[in-house]
């Protein structure tokens, strides 16, 4: 099973494709369309099952985490910040479901940990299994990290030796770390290094995941689900060093519970800070958050502002802002459209601007 934060969906889907093509024929259950495959599940013919385990909860009667109700054998536990904040009051309660998870693990299990948050190591105390940290200092590391045009490539180390080279269909240093996780678990499943190469290298992504939707113009346009201040470092961070020298938009409608609320705002400044032109739409349903508690999009803007030249807007309505952009865009800009729903089809709606 995959938990955590942020990444739990792509490394689901990544674990479930690199097991297919080493020919396990895993079953899987992913909260996304990964594009090797033409759902989101399968029960497999295979011994394995990979889960992604949500912390949301479960049911309006079952206020819990729907992770409590599996029973994994191997976790992978990506990252443990605060989230969801319609559910859990604060980073504490969201760490108690988390050790949780963990206990649930069996003696013979693993737990591969990512201990570049500080709380993922906070709450792997009681596991009864292995436990096999990942990270920047970890027992697998991954070095000799490059990204180019869509792809990575890195060195998956185990305690500083290395496994070879692998090359990743995906960009982002955050992505290289989920592709370290798989490849750790592969390796205490027993794939060998070059199958689980192939499953990496072949991996085509997930919808809305930096899912490319089209170059128009020149204009290359990317959906992804950031929607926590982490995510959307990540993602702004991964397309910048994957296209160096590019001019960079950030299109971020504050959708999720935690992203309507004023918790993280000066965060998300700061991060939609790292693009170059930036938009901030108007609240999702803002009627559904306390008005004493909501995110102030002016704010947001106005802090962006400050830091140097003005490079955001605020601008409600998706059809003003596939306006905006086809009014401004010009050859060889990326647009990156940020949101965990719909967005009222901005994405589509930018590239008939563009077109």
């Amino acid at each position: 099973m995959v938990a955590g934060t942020h990444g739990k969906t792509t490394t689901s889907a990544l674990a479930a494709w690199t097991l297919a093509r080493a020919g396990l024929k895993p079953g899987f259950f992913i909260g996304g369309i990964p594009l090797n495959f033409d759902s989101g599940w399968n029960p497999g013919d295979g011994d394995y099952v990979v889960l992604e385990g949500d912390e949301y909860d479960s049911a309006f009667f079952d206020k819990g985490p729907k992770f409590l109700h599996y029973r994994p054998h191997h976790v992978i536990l990506t990252s443990v910040e605060f989230d969801h904040a319609d559910i859990y009051r604060d980073l504490g309660q969201l760490k108690d479901a988390f050790r949780r998870l963990v206990e649930l693990i069996p003696p013979d299990g693993c737990l591969f940990a990512c201990n570049d948050y500080a709380a993922v190591s906070e709450v792997v105390g009681t596991v009864r299994g292995r436990l096999i940290f990942y990270g920047s200092e970890a027992e697998w590391t991954a070095t000799n990290i490059e990204m180019v045009e869509g792809k990575s490539r890195f060195t998956p180390c185990y305690r500083g030796r290395s496994d070879g080279v692998v090359e990743l269909g995906l960009i982002g240093r955050h992505n290289v770390q989920n592709a370290l996780a798989v490849y750790a678990l592969g390796r205490e499943l027993g794939i060998d290094r070059q199958s689980l190469g192939e499953g990496l290298a072949t991996f085509a992504g997930i919808k809305r995941r930096q899912e490319i939707k089209g170059t128009v113009r020149g204009v290359l346009v990317i959906d992804d689900f950031a929607h926590h201040p982490t995510a959307v470092k990540e993602t702004i961070s991964a397309v910048r060093a994957a296209y160096a020298g590019r001019r960079l938009w950030a299109i971020f409608e504050p959708r999720s519970n935690t992203s309507r609320r004023s918790l993280f705002e000066r965060e998300f400044a700061h991060t939609l800070a790292l693009a170059d032109r930036i938009i901030v739409a108007g609240l999702h349903q803002p009627e559904k958050i306390p008005e004493s508690e909501r995110l102030s999009v002016e704010r947001v803007v106005d802090t962006i502002n400050a830091l140097g030249k003005r490079r955001a807007v605020a601008i409600e309505r998706a059809e003003d802002i596939a306006s905006y952009v086809g009014q401004n865009a010009v050859p060889n800009d990326i647009i990156i459209v940020m949101s965990n729903g719909g967005f009222d089809g901005v994405q589509e709606k930018i590239l008939r601007a563009l077109a």
